[in-house]
């Protein structure tokens, strides 16, 4: 089937529908299509922005290194959509030279356009939760100085990566959206508010503790989404009894779904104490590969930070 595909895949890069050729460029991606590497590298002049996007995306999904020299034309285009998905392209293709990649992301972070900049910052905190560790000095800096950047969500990205670099230099950026779900009086996006959340927990931050119990049990989350389960972690990996037992009592209930979300719940907690019980759980009872996963989180040394390698969001950008 990928046999028959790649021709006609490559031939729909030219269709005159921008989202057909856009579609098209996706597949070759998803399909790990490099001997569509020069018709991709075609379509990167393509007219229609969304084509552009996801030809660069689609290098990125390749991780052939012979893109690298287009993607670095690419990070210096003049058009943001283009550097924006350069930028997780590059990194992603140059994932092998991690200085190279540190040097571009730190370069981004200073780019006029904000989304760029925060594109960067979510990359570089991928690259930490993956690796444990890159060259932090220049990255620390840049990131610094986004604290005082005019976008809420620059700025709480910029919070989360120090943190994680061991930099506490935003805790009370993280703090205030824990508080109050905002950063300069602005929402920050909704994956960001729950990385916030859930890393009070991962760097034992108790102040934050009367917060995450108005998340988990007050009024609010009957109208909003207040990262309820995200506020229960961050709890539980700061020992709260009742966080705690709410979640070793979900362990033992009927529904797959509430027992599935009680086993990562435990293993983004690291509660240790439960690791014979995830071992008892069947598979009638819990997904094995969540139970797999929560037993390799248990097993994982923690950061200076107290806080896990695994990252828990998603690594797919879009613009």
């Amino acid at each position: 089937t990928r046999t028959r595909a790649l021709p006609l895949l490559e031939k729909l890069l030219h269709d005159e529908a921008p989202a057909v050729r856009s579609a098209a460029a996706v597949g070759l991606g998803d399909i790990d299509a490099t001997s569509a590497l020069p018709a991709l590298l075609v379509a990167l002049e393509d007219t229609d922005a969304l084509v552009r996007q996801m030809a660069i995306n689609a290098l990125g999904e390749l991780r052939d290194p012979r893109a690298a020299a287009r993607l670095q034309r690419a990070l210096k285009d003049e058009r943001p959509d283009v550097r924006y998905q350069a930028v997780i392209a590059y990194s992603r293709v140059m994932r092998d030279d991690p200085s190279e990649v540190v040097t571009v992301l730190v370069r981004a972070l200073g780019d006029d356009d904000a989304a760029v900049r925060y594109i960067a910052l979510r990359i570089a905190e991928e690259w930490v939760d993956e690796r444990g560790a890159i060259p932090p000095d220049n990255l620390s800096l840049r990131a610094r100085s986004l604290l005082e950047d005019d976008e809420g969500e620059v700025v709480v990205a910029a919070a989360i990566l120090l943190a994680k670099l061991g930099d506490d230099a935003g805790k009370n950026v993280i703090l205030e959206v824990v508080r109050d779900g905002t950063s300069k009086k602005r929402k920050p996006a909704k994956e960001d508010e729950r990385a916030a959340v859930e890393l009070v927990g991962d760097l034992g931050m108790r102040e934050a503790i009367p917060s995450l119990e108005k998340r988990v049990w007050g009024v609010a989350r009957f109208v909003r989404d207040t990262c309820a389960w995200h506020a229960k972690v961050a709890l539980a990996a700061m020992g709260h009894a009742r966080a705690v037992a709410e979640i070793e009592r979900d362990l033992d209930a009927t529904a797959r779904d509430v027992v599935d979300a009680a086993v990562v719940a435990v293993g983004r907690a690291r509660l240790g104490a439960f690791r014979d019980r995830l071992s008892k759980l069947t598979k009638a009872s819990a997904d094995p590969d969540l139970v797999a996963e929560a037993l390799s989180r248990l097993d994982l040394a923690p950061t200076a930070s107290g806080s896990s390698n695994v990252s828990a969001r998603g690594a797919r950008f879009s613009r």
